[in-house]
């Protein structure tokens, strides 16, 4: 019957197999059949029991299916279905979308709990994942899809174990970044997620990552995905770059230098029509927000953040996010985002600043856009995140900004208030807020005024101008007059929100006020009300809330002594300590001050410039305040217990320092013109120097057209000569008296010509002289004001010796062309004798000779001029050259001393080599005198005995010993 029923298909009437059971005949089926196929199968049935029976799949089949990784590799199928039961057994995603919303919080624990103790079996064992890196590798489709998936699930489970690994592996991270490179699109996106769980909290990955080119690819898949219009796969790939560039200054430089910054400026490029943004595109452009936040935040080095903010105003992306920025319909909490963007891409760039300074709204009139952020600060209608960012984009516009800051403050003084009342400036809405019955409005205008008179003590004063008009027929009263009035009124007013919060804000702006301005303390103190009010507030036992402004009162009252210049007789620093010993008492003073750096408030306001507050009651304290009161709690807490007599001496050291800065001031004033002084003789010498080369390219020129004269004469006293022959001939005579006083004429002119050139020579050399004599004394001086500079006078000496030996060979050569114009005068008085005996036969040629001789007397006397002046340059010439030996004999008085020193140091090496022939002498007799011992039998030791004892103790002594012997015998073999 049972055979019946098994061929008919009936039920069986034995028990049915456990799952467990079953598993266990799969995994022997799997480890036990030779068959690739039964294999396959059995494989394949474990992946359809691993997603119910996740344990003890998990259990019994792991080993196999590693096993299965390690020597079926030629068949994909296998691999494929082996990859695929590992990920179900070791992921908790499928585990986690079966679970329903009623299931208990533990059962999920258990559910982590079992991926994370299988992942640890697996990676146990490094060569499994070293394994799967290099199935990974197969262009397979269903390996490589299903090894990209159960890697990444390895990462998530024990992310830090299984980095190391893969980091220690021979091309570990580059094998998986060619995942990127992979035409299959479901591939590349899982290999995108893979990278995003590689690089979590590892700087090497992500060094390696980034130079493997993930910013190139990454960039261009979300270029072709649509930008920030594109999927999930766009968000994948910024979370990605987060990963490589949060906290991370190697990948920030790399990613600026490699121009990848130009790149982002597309992503922010929205239309007129903002209307209906999918909730897709509202997450990918917040995250390219977060991302050029990365490259700017705060807390990365200067200089990069510096460089990082100049890149993006020249490639328009500050632009473009200014766009966006003042643009409609534009998602709140994208407008949020893009307010705190553009403050942190200003933060400190002055350039980025103005540019900021002059961005309008599309409004009509067009106005600011500080002045429309501004009043979206002080409306309590707007959202308290939008607020907040507001406050602290005006808190980065004037950050290191005193520009900007002397704007803002110029728009409360008198002479800059628009009287007509047609547009609003941001003084306006700042006093506006400041005054208003919204406390948070209280608080931020007042932090919003604080950080416009942070570090500038001239605007502090300025401000103390400002008036304010509190009611109609009342007089007008200060600025600083109102914020205490309003302060010590405090609860009488209703307000909004938190009262604290409002009383916090003012005493802040005050503090900020009148530290480091003591104009500022005179006038808070002339008002006779603020000095009790302060007192009676510290004094006051109040409960937890009102310590905060018990602290920051104590802390304005410190002030007040600190930067105290004693103008005021009543409120001098002595009498505000003593009235505080008095009404409250120094200890309880100090506690009440250090109830402001206890507050967990005032510990979350100073990680970060940021104002981020979960509501607005926690919106207490500012960053930069809290950098203030670091500051000056230490001093106040000593300058309350300082004595007169140490205050008196504190004044006294405090001028002496500012004699002492004015004295290096002074110095580095004299150090400074010394240097120009310094540079303006080094261009003279470079003027002289090329003056010089000028000169000797002129006597060059001139040499050359010495020699071309010289062939000119020879010519003409060859033809002279050949005429002279036929005098005989009275036309050849007359034909030959032509040519000569042609030749005469001649001669003259090229005489003239030389007279000029050489009046053109000594006009330089002169010119140059006293260059070179203005360069000698002025030297002097500069060495007789600062000694360090006697080595650039050296130099400068060495060239005025160098331009004196070339103005030397200058003369020289003047000298040959004199030499060369007397031998012209030669050559022409024999001319003159021939012309002279060829007279008698000439005959009516009588008044061309006498011409002839008129012209040499002049060119005598002109040559007799020339020698003069020849004369006078040889002894300019004898004078430099006096100098010159002046210069040698200080040379040879060196060179004296520096013989000297030689011969010292002779001597001493010659008294050297005798003190080793007497060591060497000595050593030789302590040798034979321990001989002639050991004849008498007694006990010597050998001194190689005694250093080998000795050893361990006078290594020392024993080199310097053989040291010894070694010269002594040297010196003998010698």
């Amino acid at each position: 019957m049972n055979f019946l029923r098994g061929v008919m298909g009936g039920p069986s009437a034995g028990p049915q197999p456990s799952g467990a059971d079953t598993i266990q005949k799969l995994c022997d089926r799997v480890a036990s059949s030779t068959l690739l196929d039964d294999r396959r199968d059995a494989v394949r049935a474990l992946k359809s029991l691993s997603k119910k029976y996740r344990l003890e799949v998990g259990i019994q089949a792991m080993e196999h299916l590693i096993h299965v990784l390690q020597t079926d590799r030629s068949d994909s199928e296998i691999i494929g279905y082996a990859l695929d039961t590992l990920y179900n057994v070791i992921s908790n995603d499928l585990e986690e979308e079966e679970q329903d919303d009623s299931e208990e919080e533990n059962s999920a624990k258990q559910v982590d709990d079992l991926g994370s103790q299988f992942t640890e079996i697996f990676i146990k064992q490094q060569e499994n994942v070293t394994l799967l890196l290099t199935l990974v590798e197969e262009f397979d489709f269903h390996v490589r899809w299903p090894g990209v998936k159960l890697l990444t699930s390895l990462l998530k489970q024990q992310g830090p174990q299984v980095q190391q690994i893969i980091l220690v592996s021979p091309m570990g991270v580059s094998r998986l970044m060619d995942l990127l490179a992979d035409s299959r699109e479901v591939i590349r996106n899982d290999g995108v997620l893979l990278l995003q769980q590689l690089t979590k909290s590892n700087a090497a990955i992500q060094k390696i990552v980034a130079f493997e080119n993930a910013f190139e690819r990454l960039l261009d898949i979300i270029t072709e995905e649509g930008n920030s219009d594109g999927g999930i796969v766009v968000e994948d790939c910024l979370l990605l770059l987060q990963n490589l560039l949060k906290n991370n200054n190697s990948n920030q430089n790399f990613f600026k230098e490699g121009s990848y910054i130009q790149r982002m400026k597309p992503w922010f490029e929205v239309g007129d029509d903002n209307c209906g943004w999918s909730a897709q595109k509202v997450t990918n452009l917040h995250l390219m927000l977060q991302l050029v936040r990365v490259l700017v935040s705060p807390t990365n080095p200067p200089g990069a953040t510096s460089s990082c903010q100049k890149a993006m105003f020249h490639c328009g992306l500050l632009q473009q996010l200014c766009t966006i920025l003042m643009a409609t319909g534009v998602p709140a909490d994208i407008l949020t985002e893009t307010i705190n963007t553009v403050s942190e891409v200003i933060r400190g760039c002055q350039t980025n600043q103005d540019y900021f300074a002059s961005v309008n709204a599309p409004s009509n009139p067009p106005r600011p856009a500080i002045v429309v952020l501004l009043m979206s600060m002080v409306n309590e209608r707007q959202p308290f995140v939008l607020r907040c960012a507001v406050l602290y984009c005006f808190q980065c516009f004037l950050y290191k900004n005193q520009k900007g800051q002397g704007e803002i403050v110029s728009t409360l003084l008198p002479s800059t208030i628009d009287a007509t009342g047609n547009s609003v400036s941001a003084g306006q809405l700042l006093c506006g807020g400041l005054f208003s019955t919204d406390s948070l409005s209280n608080w931020c205008a007042a932090v919003a005024l604080a950080h416009a008179l942070q570090e500038n003590g001239t605007l502090k004063e300025q401000l103390l101008r400002v008036q304010l008009a509190t009611s109609i027929g009342n007089p007008p009263v200060s600025l600083l007059q109102q914020c205490t009035n309003i302060l010590s009124q405090g609860d009488k007013i209703d307000r909004r929100g938190s009262k604290v919060q409002t009383r916090v804000g003012l005493l802040m702006l005050l503090c900020t006020w009148l530290s480091n301005c003591s104009i500022a303390v005179t006038h808070f103190l002339h008002n006779p009300a603020n000095v009790p009010f302060l007192t009676g507030q510290i004094a006051e036992n109040l409960g937890e809330e009102e310590q905060l402004v018990q602290g920051l009162c104590a802390l304005l009252l410190g002030i007040s002594i600190y930067y105290n210049d004693n103008s005021l007789e009543n409120y001098r620093k002595e009498k505000l300590k003593q009235l505080i010993e008095k009404r409250i008492g120094r200890e309880n003073f100090i506690e009440k001050l250090g109830f402001i750096s206890k507050h967990e408030l005032y510990s979350r306001a100073a990680q970060k410039p940021q104002p981020s507050f979960s509501s607005p009651d926690h919106m207490m304290f500012d960053h930069e305040f809290t950098k203030l009161v670091k500051e000056l709690e230490g001093v106040i807490s000593k300058a309350i217990y300082k004595s007169s007599e140490e205050d008196k001496k504190e004044e006294e050291v405090k001028k002496t320092l500012e004699q002492h800065d004015n004295i290096v001031t002074h110095y580095k004033k004299v150090i400074r013109e010394q240097d120009q002084e310094l540079e303006e003789l080094k261009q003279r010498i470079s003027t002289l120097t090329s003056q010089n080369e000028q000169l000797q390219a002129t006597v060059t020129q001139q040499v050359s057209q010495i020699q071309q004269h010289k062939d000119q004469y020879n010519l003409l006293k060859v033809q002279l000569g050949k005429d002279t022959q036929h005098h005989n001939s009275h036309g050849d005579t007359l034909q030959m008296n032509g040519i000569q006083t042609e030749e005469v004429s001649k001669l003259k002119e090229e005489l003239e010509e030389w007279k000029n050139k050489h009046e053109l020579l000594q006009g330089q050399l002169k010119e140059k002289d006293s260059v070179i004599e203005k360069l000698n004394s002025s030297q002097l001086e500069v060495g007789a004001a600062e000694q360090p500079l006697q080595t650039s006078r050296f130099g400068g000496l060495e060239h005025s010796n160098e331009l004196q030996k070339e103005l030397e060979m200058l003369r020289s050569q003047i000298q040959l062309q004199a030499a060369e114009i007397s031998k012209l005068q030669m050559e022409n008085q024999k001319l003159q004798v021939m012309n002279t005996a060829a007279d008698p036969m000439l005959g009516d040629s009588g008044a061309p000779a006498a011409t002839s001789s008129e012209l040499e007397a002049r060119l005598e006397q002109e040559i007799k001029e020339l020698k003069s002046q020849v004369k006078a340059l040889s002894e300019e010439k004898e004078s430099l050259k006096q100098q010159l030996d002046s210069s040698t004999s200080t040379v040879a008085i060196l060179q004296d001393k520096n013989s000297r020193l030689e011969r010292e140091v002779a001597e001493s090496k010659k008294e050297q080599d005798d003190l080793l022939v007497l060591l060497a002498d000595q050593d030789q007799k302590i040798s034979a005198q321990k001989m002639k011992l050991k004849d008498f039998g007694v006990a010597v030791e050998d001194e190689d005995d005694t250093e080998s004892g000795d050893q361990g103790d006078e290594d020392e002594d024993g080199d310097e010993e053989e040291q010894d012997e070694n010269a002594a015998v040297c010196y003998q073999d010698n």
